[in-house]
């Protein structure tokens, strides 16, 4: 029987930034295709460093470090593979800063992520088709944004920001999701919502959804695994139920109360998005 290859497997993976420093090191893990994987970890504990090597935005030290996509290498050795444009149009990222274009409304934000798979002459010209804008459309609706569609996107609120960095993921078809803090800059409400938006996307799509937390009762609340870092290091690996409290304060010490400062919202399991499902097909 044929087995899926992992979504994501890292191999000895190290960083360094100077010669005192290690933001990684040797990190091995793999990552199943549908699941959802909280990186936890406080501050300088490596969680954005990890990330960013996920998609190439770092490159790994080291002759044998490597990162493998479905089975085909990303990086390997410091090197980016000729494949990894390609690769990039299967991963959908999300960070703390949106990263969405102030000044041009919230439709065309969501249609660029559309752009890796557009013909290099309409990129240019920023032409959409009517298609294109329907999808881009849809998965505003299914953000809960479709009203400020025309809205220019600096005028939105931070949550907002965020859910239409979400539906720029759901038109680009991404299969791995790269979320690095995402509800950092959240209040607790527009933390639920984009938690709870995260969550659904990734059960309703059977996306891998990978996401950087800054809090561990969201990471125990939204996440089947957590991966926790320390100074570089891997220090757990597990179910969310196996990192109680006494084993945090014992890996962390008194860097274990950042982890524990943030306020959680109250636990919303999403309700069935029709919206969602219609953009998976």
């Amino acid at each position: 029987m044929h087995q899926e290859p992992a979504a994501i497997r890292v191999i000895n993976a190290s960083k360094s930034f100077n010669s005192q420093r290690k933001a990684l090191n040797a990190i091995h893990l793999t990552i199943d295709p549908g699941q959802c994987v909280g990186l936890l970890g406080a501050s300088g504990s490596g969680k954005s460093t990890l990330l960013r090597s996920l998609c190439g935005l770092e490159r790994l030290d080291g002759l044998d470090s490597e990162v493998q996509l479905w089975g085909k290498s990303l990086q390997k050795s410091g090197k980016l593979s000729p494949d990894v444009r390609q690769l990039r149009t299967q991963l959908g990222i999300i960070f703390q800063q949106f990263n969405l274009v102030g000044r041009m409304d919230l439709l065309t934000n969501v249609m660029t992520g559309l752009l890796p798979h557009m013909p290099l002459y309409r990129c240019l010209l920023g032409q959409f088709s009517t298609e294109e804008r329907f999808k881009a459309l849809q998965a505003l609706h299914a953000v809960g944004l479709a009203d400020q569609a025309m809205q220019r996107a600096s005028t939105l609120s931070g949550g907002q920001q965020q859910r239409a960095a979400i539906a720029r993921a759901l038109v680009q078809g991404a299969r791995i999701l790269l979320a690095d803090e995402p509800v950092a800059s959240l209040d607790p409400e527009s933390t639920r919502r984009v938690m709870d938006l995260l969550r659904q996307l990734q059960r309703e799509q059977g996306m891998t959804l990978v996401i950087s937390l800054h809090n561990v009762n969201l990471a125990r609340q939204y996440c089947d695994r957590i991966i926790a870092l320390r100074e570089g290091c891997l220090v757990y690996d597990g179910p969310p139920m196996g990192l109680d409290n006494q084993r945090l304060r014992d890996l962390y010490g008194t860097h274990s109360d950042e982890l524990f400062m943030d306020h959680t919202p109250e636990t919303s399991d999403p309700l069935f998005n029709p919206t969602l499902q219609l953009l998976a097909h």
